[in-house]
């Protein structure tokens, strides 16, 4: 009798995975085990495994072997908000807010309401704002060691516009970025929608591997480096002054542009100077009040060479032009006026505290973390597969996100990022207690 074809085998475990008859959780037979049993060479076996994992149906663990997924949407970039119990705490997305702020918006609409020409903010502004708001948006960042004049500043509908945009006009389809290999996971959205190849640079303990950044650009002609030097999103280091400098060198040495995200910076009290301060001649800052005022508040920043601001406003003029112009009017009134540093001391105040509290109540366990964040990166147990953790916790009414949504490589860590600024602070505690019994109730 004829071996079937390596894709009628693919097809036929597909539909076992996903009709349950193959149960998620399950290890598959070895490369080897599947060529002997359905008569095919070793390649195709491998070929197969490789087919599955590109359907997301299985997963392949370096010296373990290749397990069905937990296909129950808990990880990813996308992940489902359902959950099959009574919600306890969501701890896969940061939306911090602090008390008062809706009476604060209440106050800042009425005087909105109240100005002299109201009617100005149905005009459509500019690309990138007018030149009053963005001279307002200057002055905020000199407290973040960035002096730039108001021309080079671009207004946004938030830090990810700004960073499309800017990845947009400066870059082509089949750009090399090089990108930590934990990172934000809007990088990857935006490389996948641009078609970018993204080069994940391995990180330590104190940020990215310099002298693998440095063989990386060597080895390839890199266009961009996506670094997030304050304030880590997820694994929130800070990057010393020396290793600023090395990036930055780097980035000179092969000419390449600096994407430089400062979305967190605002939680580091006394930072180094950022990327943008070392090389403004190359770096492109963008950050937003999505995290230090309110997630819904869509107003972001491009701070961007003077040479490539004309090329940056055409791209972002081409999209959507920038940020509305109420939202701009609430967003510059609140850096004018003070509240928004008010609302960054306010927040970071609440982030340490909830740092507190997550290593209370996680002491002894693997955590990453900044101590004035509101994020955790937890190291699970070679035993604790992350898809798995996830639905199991999914089912004590926990939501939380797997290293799979932050990798920007093939590799991702046994780990999951616990975000600790959405539950109120007083039920932060209790829902991390039982995230670790569900751990600890996890059998080798």
């Amino acid at each position: 009798m004829r071996p079937p074809s390596y894709k009628a085998i693919v097809e036929e475990l597909a539909a076992a995975i996903r009709s349950g008859a193959i149960p998620a959780g399950t290890r598959l037979a070895a490369h080897r085990e599947l060529a002997r049993e359905r008569r095919i060479a070793l390649a195709t076996a491998t070929r197969v495994y490789a087919e599955l994992a590109a359907m997301g149906l299985v997963v392949g663990e370096p010296g373990r072997g290749t397990f069905v997924r937990v296909r129950s949407g808990y990880d990813g970039l996308e992940p489902s908000r359902a959950l099959p119990v009574p919600r306890v705490a969501d701890l896969s997305f940061n939306q911090p807010l602090a008390p008062g702020q809706a009476e604060l918006l209440r106050r800042a609409l009425r005087a909105l309401a109240a100005s002299g020409d109201v009617e100005a903010l149905l005009y459509q502004h500019p690309p990138g704002g007018r030149r009053h708001d963005r001279a307002i948006v200057a002055t905020y960042l000199l407290d973040r060691g960035i002096d730039a004049p108001p021309g080079d500043v671009l207004l946004t509908s938030g830090t990810q516009q700004a960073l499309d945009t800017v990845l947009r006009a400066l870059t082509r389809p089949g750009d090399v970025v090089a990108a930590d290999a934990l990172s934000y996971p809007g990088i990857k959205l935006l490389a996948a929608a641009h078609g970018l190849d993204l080069a994940p640079v391995p990180v330590t303990a104190a940020g990215p591997d310099l002298d693998a950044l440095e063989r990386i650009c060597a080895a390839r002609r890199v266009r961009a480096i996506y670094a997030i030097p304050t304030v880590h999103n997820p694994l929130g280091w800070v990057l010393d002054r020396e290793r600023r400098a090395r990036l930055v060198a780097t980035a000179r040495a092969h000419d390449c542009l600096i994407v430089e995200d400062g979305t967190y910076a605002f939680l580091e009290t006394s930072p180094p100077p950022p990327l943008r301060t070392l090389a403004p001649e190359r770096t492109c800052y963008v950050a937003g009040l999505s995290k230090n005022v309110a997630p819904g508040l869509r107003f972001g920043f491009a701070v961007v060479p003077a040479s490539l601001a004309q090329t940056v406003t055409g791209s972002l003029r081409a999209a959507a032009w920038g940020a509305p112009g109420i939202v701009t009017a609430l967003a510059t009134g609140w850096m004018a006026d003070g509240t928004v540093a008010r609302l960054e001391e306010d927040r970071r105040a609440d982030a340490a505290a909830r740092q507190g509290i997550a290593r209370a109540a996680l002491a002894g366990l693997d955590v990453t973390a900044h101590p004035a964040s509101h994020a955790v990166w937890l190291g699970l147990e070679p035993h604790q597969r992350p898809d798995h953790v996830a639905a199991v916790l999914a089912e004590e009414g926990i939501l939380v996100s797997t290293a799979a949504a932050f990798a920007t490589g093939r590799h991702r860590p046994h780990a999951l990022r616990l975000a600790l600024g959405t539950p109120p602070r007083d039920e932060l505690g209790p829902a991390l207690r039982r995230l670790r019994g569900a751990l600890d109730a996890i059998p080798p």
